[in-house]
């Protein structure tokens, strides 16, 4: 198969560009890919791990010659990195990022690129509340939804360009306006961040909350689960996205009164009206995968797609007297492989789990 990119370059090689490199380079969808960045012993790092195929000592070699540029650095960063990079870009080259937010730096875009480069917003609903390269993943965006935001001026070219990348790693391309993106993402990602941090703030502030916080199961885990992100990606995320966030939360805290005021007043049926149209909406959401419970000692491991594969490291932890207490599915890529999430109760157990199904030849990472 015929590589669909020649060169393409990814500036910021963390979780989300690392996983991107990752897929191009093990899919043979390019060529060469090019990594840049800030810190020189994390590209040494994801050439190890094959998240790139070389390194550049600094952007402006980095995008040189590239027909696909990727800016995959935290949102507060895009601008000033496609501004710094301007000068390298190659006639006919297309620009995209990652970033959850749009609207301002498609603007941006527009205004600062030349004729003959064209950029089209990019948008990959995928990752963790972990970050870094380390925590990369071929299979990230197998069937996550990967938005596109074109304009009436994006060349039809660079949307094809980057629908290309979404298919070519798996992925479900949904074409969306920047500032509809903005407002789905305030909404379905943004406030349930405001929301699960919120919520962790508030019991943390009862008094005798050490005594409380043990008491916390899986509800309260899987609620609050992404407050663990980081918290400078997220505030550069809440500051760019500010007027649709803040919209979010005013439509939030009018639900909130509505709950204050049906419970304070013991109006039960309303009570059970407002819960009985939440679960119906809930009902509509796509079935997904359950979560891992949060206080089990998780392994993640790489593996190929064929018959058996599960069982045979299964075996290598069972003859290792090593017992799975969980195990998921996480991704996978017909024909190919994908990657298994495995739970255990103890840190020895992860531990001595990695050290055996790497001396078995797997690909295998804490999580």
């Amino acid at each position: 198969m015929n590589p669909e990119f020649n060169r393409v370059a990814i500036i910021g090689v963390g979780l989300i560009g690392g996983s991107l490199g990752m897929a191009l380079c093990a899919r043979g969808l390019a060529r060469e890919v090019v990594g840049s960045g800030s810190r020189v012993e994390n590209l040494r790092l994801a050439a190890e791990l094959g998240a790139i195929h070389r390194f550049a000592g600094s952007v402006a070699e980095g995008v040189a010659g590239a027909e696909l540029v990727i800016i995959a650095t935290p949102v507060s960063a895009t601008i000033l990195v496609l501004k710094e990079i301007l000068p390298y870009l190659s006639p006919g080259s297309v620009v995209t990022d990652v970033g959850s937010t749009k609207a301002s730096i498609v603007s941006a875009a527009g205004e600062l690129l030349p004729p003959g480069i064209s950029f089209a917003g990019g948008h990959p609903m995928a990752g963790s509340e972990r970050a870094g390269v380390r925590e990369a993943d071929q299979y990230l965006f197998e069937n996550a939804f990967y938005i596109v935001t074109p304009t009436p001026e994006t060349p039809p070219a660079a949307v094809d360009t980057v629908s290309k990348l979404a298919d070519g790693v798996g992925a479900r391309l949904i074409k969306m306006e920047p500032e509809q993106h903005d407002l789905a993402v305030a909404a379905v990602s943004h406030l349930p961040y405001i929301i699960a941090a919120s919520l962790v703030n508030t019991v943390a502030r009862i008094p005798e909350s050490e005594k409380i916080l043990p008491l916390a199961a899986g509800g309260f885990r899987d609620t609050t689960r992404i407050a663990s992100s980081s918290t400078v990606m997220w505030r550069d995320i809440l500051r760019a996205n500010r007027e649709q966030v803040l919209s979010m939360i005013r439509c939030f805290r009018l639900e909130l009164d509505v709950f204050e005021s049906v419970i304070a007043a013991g109006e039960n049926e309303a009570i059970q009206k407002n819960l009985e149209s939440a679960r119906e909406v809930r009902s509509l959401l796509p079935a997904k995968a359950s979560r891992f419970h949060s206080n089990l000692y998780e392994i993640v491991v790489t593996v190929p797609d064929q018959p058996g594969v599960i069982a045979s490291f299964a075996a290598h932890l069972a003859n290792a007297g090593i017992n799975i207490c969980d195990i998921e599915i996480m991704r996978v890529r017909e024909g190919e492989g994908g990657t298994i999430r495995v739970g255990f109760t103890t840190y020895k157990e992860q531990d001595e789990a990695i050290r055996t199904l790497k001396n078995k030849g797997y690909t295998v990472r804490k999580r």
